[in-house]
Order: C-alpha cells, then structure tokens, then sequence
C-alpha cells in the first residue's frame, strides 16, 4: 500500500508546484507560487558555477569579420 502512495504524493507535488497557483484559492495559489519561485531560484545558483571567460561570442564576432574582409 505505501509503494502506491508515494508516486500519488509525488505527482500532486509536481502538480501543486507547477500548476496551483493557476487553480487553487488564494491561501494556496501563494503558496504554490512561492515554492516554485524558491525552487527555480535554488536551481539556478546551482547552475551558476561556470561563467564564460571574456566574451563569450568573440571567436563567432572574429569570424565574421574576417569572413567580410575577404569579400570586399
């Protein structure tokens, strides 16, 4: 019986984080807001580990220049 509950539960997180603050009442609707917002704020700072160095299209900005040099 709880192997059947757990997926249940997890479905109606996903669907309380995702979607709730689109049909819930207010009380709800917030907190279903807020946890997708802290969520989403805590995925991203642990993404931020790599930052290009220098920038990051001057091989690509190079290329074309160097590309309209030689048609002219």
């Amino acid at each position: 019986m709880r192997k059947s509950i757990i997926p249940i539960l997890l479905v109606l997180a996903l669907i309380f984080i995702g979607f709730g603050d689109q049909f819930l009442p207010q009380p709800l609707k917030g907190a279903s807001y807020k946890t997708r917002t802290a969520l989403n704020q805590m995925m991203e700072s642990s993404f931020k580990f790599w930052e290009p160095k220098g920038k990051p299209y001057e091989r690509t900005e190079k290329a074309i220049d160097d590309a309209e040099k030689g048609k002219n």
